[in-house]
């Protein structure tokens, strides 16, 4: 199925985005995940480790705009791609410290 002008409009502007997050972090990697009626998640890891994420309104296009990125595209989000990820303080607290002892965050 075709793009539209409008979807095609919104692709490259994620794509852009994508790429500029290339370009800050020594290139980068992403994972496409659907996320429902929200549309489709795009997590990229940087080179050096860095991570970020932005949101499509739907999968095909994520998947149109991580292709006109040119950016390495996982099936998963495990493995050495996931290795990849370094994280620091912020994340501990936020998404695992409550559970291993870490401040409330409240």
């Amino acid at each position: 199925m075709a793009e539209t002008q409008v979807d095609e409009k919104r692709a490259a502007r994620l794509a852009k985005q994508i790429q500029a997050f290339s370009t800050s972090h020594g290139g980068a990697e992403a994972q496409v995940a659907y996320i429902g009626q929200k549309g489709a998640r795009i997590v990229l890891v940087g080179e050096d480790g860095e991570w970020g994420d932005l949101v499509a309104p739907t999968y095909a296009l994520a998947q149109s705009a991580t292709e006109k990125a040119g950016v390495t595209v996982h099936e998963d989000f495990d493995g050495e791609f996931a290795a990849k990820v370094r994280t620091g303080p912020y994340e501990w607290t936020r998404m695992a410290g409550i559970q291993v002892g870490g401040p409330s965050n409240t």
